[in-house]
């Protein structure tokens, strides 16, 4: 029978050829967002994209005509399956600002921190493994964990991060129900989408926790650098060697060269390169070489600064506006990072009040993107870094609208039920 009636629908001839993980794969909160959010008129509190116009583009031009000038045949050629040599002891020195002890031999260049993750669950979890996280915790990687068929269990979190007594007693738990946990998934510097940093007291309890119940640990670390008054604590992985630690030069750079890392275990990093090369051969040399290029030569630590000072005068419009426009509100204060989470009152939806927030012109995540329970549905998160101060206010002012009715709505059918 021919399938010719079907055009221009959504009718899919090859459903039945699928592999069944790909029954796993579905749009994302934030990526569903991203046609809206594309307006202009529409204040975007939702995507967390960096600042990049504070990084002078004359830097980056300078950087490609001295590499094409220089090394142009090498950059634009094949790289090794571990990626570039130079730029890996880059960044072994970046890395050593977090108290982390490597050797280049140990470090794997990946398309950005999303393909290191998902190389190292490819490598480690079957269907049905458990993956320990933090609750909440970043969509991107939830993603990943659920295309691996993973069961993913959120451990209670507080304004210290992840807590080490529920962590136990999760693990306890698991352990009772013959469940098989492979590894502990935290962002522990001004977490997305938290903003909250895990405290420094409960840094070495989490990873003996792991430790004595051999679990592996894998950091994920974009915005550590991006602190703004106070440097946050040593790394994990600096306690710890046995930690996979993940980084990109997404957020302390430019999302589009697309770079990151993994520092990972001899035994672990020999099956990443491997994997690597089966994906994609290699990483982009172009792309490692202008970023070489760029920590060879220009002053990176001085940007760094700068993206900062802009992140932190945008953090604190949002929580000005915040207090202006939502005062009875519950929200986090990060010292550093993109991200806001705000809890709304009990009884509103986030994720059936972004349409409202829509045509408000403002749009946020809901919290159900960043649970693989499905909860979360009274949290949402703010990012305040591209934005400008000004839309910030602007949006969470439009944000305030939403909210306020909504609890004017619920506290009427409240009192409604009440009399009756």
């Amino acid at each position: 029978m021919s399938n010719s009636g079907q055009k221009g629908t959504n009718f899919d001839q090859w459903l039945d050829s699928y592999a069944a993980r790909a029954n796993a794969l579905s749009v994302s909160e934030v990526r569903a967002l991203f046609a809206v959010v594309s307006r202009p008129e529409v204040v975007s509190l939702a995507g967390g994209m960096p600042y990049v116009h504070a990084l002078p583009k004359d830097l980056i031009a300078r950087s490609f005509e001295t590499l094409m000038a220089d090394r142009g045949d090498l950059a634009i050629q094949y790289s090794g399956g571990q990626g570039d040599l130079k730029l890996r002891d880059q960044v072994r020195e970046l890395m050593a600002l977090e108290g982390i002890k490597s050797s280049v031999e140990d470090i794997v260049m990946t398309t950005g921190s999303q393909h290191g993750l998902d190389l190292v669950s490819g490598l480690f979890l079957d269907k049905g493994d458990v993956v320990l996280a933090e609750g909440p915790s970043y969509v991107g990687a939830i993603g990943i964990f659920r295309h691996y068929e993973a069961h993913i269990e959120h451990v209670e979190t507080d304004h210290d991060g992840i807590q080490p007594e529920a962590l136990k007693e999760t693990i306890a738990r698991l352990k009772t129900q013959g469940r098989k946990i492979k590894f502990l998934y935290l962002v522990p510097n001004f977490a997305n989408p938290s903003g909250v940093t895990l405290a420094e007291k409960r840094r070495a309890k989490i990873v003996e926790i792991c430790r004595r119940n051999k679990i592996l640990i894998l950091e994920d670390n974009p915005y550590g650098l991006l602190y703004f008054d106070k440097k946050v604590p040593d790394a994990l992985r600096s306690i710890d060697e046995n930690v996979i630690y993940l980084g990109s030069f997404s957020k302390i750079l430019a999302p589009g060269f697309r770079v990151g890392y993994v520092l990972a275990p001899p035994a672990i990093r020999e099956k990443l390169v491997l994997a690597q090369e089966s994906a994609i051969l290699c990483p982009s040399m172009f792309s490692q070489s202008m970023i070489s290029e760029y920590l060879s030569n220009s002053d990176w630590q001085g940007q760094i600064d700068t993206f900062r000072g802009v992140y932190r005068e945008r953090r604190d419009a949002a929580l000005e506006a915040l207090a202006e426009h939502l005062p009875k509100l519950s929200t986090t204060h990060p010292d550093g990072g993109f991200y806001l989470w705000i809890t709304l009152p009990d009884g509103i939806d986030s994720k059936a009040m972004l349409p409202l927030a829509v045509k408000e012109l403002v749009a946020y995540t809901p919290g159900t993107a960043f649970y693989g329970d499905g909860t979360g549905h009274n949290k949402l998160r703010v990012c305040y870094s591209f934005p400008t101060p000004e839309n910030i206010k602007v949006g969470i002012k439009r944000l305030a609208t939403v909210i306020n009715l909504q609890t004017e709505l619920l506290e009427t059918f409240s009192k409604k039920g009440a009399t009756k």
